[in-house]
């Protein structure tokens, strides 16, 4: 009798920068830029399925959702997916064949500055480790994660987080740390809504704006500005979240996406009218923050 086909699901938060501070590009990070970020995640999922096939069958990938962007094009290349690559990066850190179907429920806005490409390699990644039987601690699988993107050793983890060098050296602040109890005084907990775009924002092409034009005066978000002149709808969101009451509101990374703290249900309504009114958005997406990874086996969550 064949031994039933094994398979684990990761639902894995996107991420926003509750602060942004941008440096001098480095040439041996192959020109990417010094960051100074304080990370969040917020409760926006993508599910990823990792189940194991059959040896020397190889991998397959299988995206699912109304919003994909570029990923439905047919000219995307499937193995340079972020999930794809996490599969093979961690194939190679544990001598291990991969032989595994991955399937990703989209949720996340495709290129929106959510980072939810770094998202799926991340839940890739913490359902290999359990699905391979690995055990290894959050430590070594962000370590695979930095050989990848920025973002992705931060996604690994969740919650709060500081990144520096290009944003891969990551320091989680403990939920009841000083540090996490400081943002959260400060406001950035709680319910919050995104708002999300049709369009697309390259991270390279704000880059360049940005080493054009420099950050906006007292902008957290030294890309804000950069990613507004692109796209100055989400200056719109931010001025329109504002006015409604949003205890914050910014462009999310290097954007489009437009994040904002609602901390009432009548603040939470005030913005979603005000964003509806002004069509300075294209979807409205409520969530809330900080959040965390959740990895479960038949639908069973695993501690």
């Amino acid at each position: 009798m064949n031994e039933p086909t094994r398979s684990i699901v990761v639902e894995c938060p996107a991420k926003t920068n509750l602060t942004l501070a941008v440096g001098k590009p480095h040439q041996e990070w192959s020109g990417r830029h010094e960051l100074d970020t304080i990370y969040c995640a917020i409760s926006l999922t993508d599910t990823v399925k990792v189940t194991e096939k059959p040896a020397d069958t190889g991998f397959s990938l299988e995206l699912d959702g109304t919003h994909l962007g570029d990923l439905a094009s047919s000219q995307a290349d499937m193995r340079r997916n972020h999930a794809v690559l996490a599969l093979f990066a961690m194939a190679e850190a544990a001598g291990r064949e991969p032989n595994v179907a991955l399937s990703i429920a989209k949720r996340i806005p495709v290129g929106g500055g959510l980072a939810g490409g770094s998202a799926d390699a991340a839940a890739t990644i913490l359902g290999l480790n359990e699905l391979w039987d690995l055990h290894w601690p959050v430590e070594r699988l962000q370590q695979v994660a930095a050989t990848l993107g920025a973002d992705m050793p931060f996604c690994v983890a969740g919650g709060y987080a500081r990144g520096t060098g290009y944003g891969e050296r990551i320091e989680t602040f403990a939920s009841q740390s000083p540090e996490a109890q400081s943002l959260r005084s400060q406001g950035f907990a709680g319910p919050l809504v995104v708002g999300a775009y049709q369009s697309q924002l390259s991270t390279p092409e704000v880059y360049a704006a940005f080493d054009q034009i420099g950050a906006g005066d007292g902008d957290a978000n030294h890309l804000q500005k950069a990613s507004i002149s692109l796209h100055p709808r989400s200056g719109q969101a931010i001025e329109s979240a504002v006015k409604a009451g949003a205890t914050h509101a910014f462009v999310s990374g290097s954007g489009p996406s437009v994040v904002a703290f609602t901390p009432t249900a009548a603040i939470r309504r005030a913005v979603i009218e005000a964003w509806k009114r002004s069509a300075c958005v294209d979807r409205i997406i409520a969530a809330s923050a900080p959040a965390v990874p959740s990895v479960s086996r038949h639908g069973n969550a695993i501690q």
